[in-house]
């Protein structure tokens, strides 16, 4: 079955334009005006992906991430038209998984979309499970426990989690992991990864102030410690 979009923007010529290119593509596509009415489209449709509008009114964007992430961890692009990196940044604290910044070509948007169920998605041909100390992650059924208690991860914290306990010991740059999770080329800059290591600590480390699994390495990069 087709895989469903929700597309919430206050801009209805917008809507309408991605509504268009994304059911070209082969999608289905919900839509809501602005977060509060995003909040109930999507408990009763239960998109694949959200691609969601930052500036709204009623509800803005910021405030629909905080609610939707305590239920669900669909995966979210998020439509900006400030330039303001750190705006951007919240958007990524909050949960969301890649960005765009308005004006964008609509192709460029499916290809995040692509990219970001991709990798939401993804599975082995055979089970492929990473364990360290008490850290279990398993690809195939897209899972990660730390002790007795599973965690939510977004698709992008997942991946990145992934990568850097593949290879334990080795030093991935900022660049080398956000190639690995985003898979398309975008405006990157390496705070994107900082705020993801952030997230991502806040959910498998005991003290995320003192980590014990992910290590930052000052003006290189970030790795997974050793047994």
């Amino acid at each position: 079955m087709a895989k469903k979009i929700l597309v919430v923007d206050d801009e209805e010529r917008l809507v309408s334009l991605v509504k268009a290119y994304l059911e070209q593509e082969g999608f289905r596509v919900a839509t809501a005006r602005d977060g509060k009415e995003a909040v109930i489209v999507a408990r009763t449709e239960k998109p694949d992906l959200i691609v969601l509008d930052i500036m709204m009114p009623e509800m803005d964007g910021y405030e629909f991430m905080r609610l939707h992430r305590k239920e669900h961890n669909t995966p979210i692009i998020l439509l900006t038209a400030k330039a303001d990196k750190d705006d951007k940044v919240v958007g990524l604290e909050l949960g969301a998984d890649d960005y765009v910044t308005k004006p964008f070509r609509p192709r460029e948007l499916i290809a995040r979309i692509r990219a970001v169920m991709r990798r939401a998605g993804e599975t082995e041909p055979t089970a492929q499970i990473l364990r360290h100390a008490d850290i279990t992650l398993n690809r195939e059924s897209h899972s990660v426990r730390v002790g007795d208690s599973f965690v939510n991860l977004t698709p992008s914290e997942f991946d990145l989690l992934a990568v850097l306990m593949s290879s334990p010991g080795r030093v991935f740059s900022r660049l080398d992991l956000l190639d690995h999770i985003q898979g398309v080329a975008f405006e990157a800059y390496e705070r994107t990864i900082d705020v993801h290591i952030k997230n991502l600590r806040s959910k498998i480390e005991t003290n995320p102030r003192s980590p014990r699994y992910i290590e930052t390495i000052y003006g290189v990069g970030y790795r997974f410690t050793r047994e």
